[in-house]
């Protein structure tokens, strides 16, 4: 194989993996620690990411459990 088309390839490939695992992992983490607190520009920024990493969070949703914590009685 041509080095160039292996070198594209694994760009390609890294480009797609962030863009569809870790870019929506992190949204999710971030998502998980700040919904409660976040102020209106903070949601707005969070709303902007999900729509602009959809794909990835679709594909990361089965697997992410984002229920709300006990509360304390």
């Amino acid at each position: 194989m041509d080095i160039d088309l292996i070198i594209t390839l694994s760009l390609y490939t890294g480009l797609a993996g962030t863009y569809l695992l870790v870019l929506p992992a992190g949204i999710y983490f971030y998502l998980n620690q700040r919904w409660y607190d976040a102020s209106s520009i903070e949601r707005l920024l969070m709303y902007f990411m999900v729509f602009w990493c959809f794909p990835g969070m679709l594909l990361l949703a089965p697997f992410i459990n984002l229920r709300p914590k006990p509360r304390q009685i």
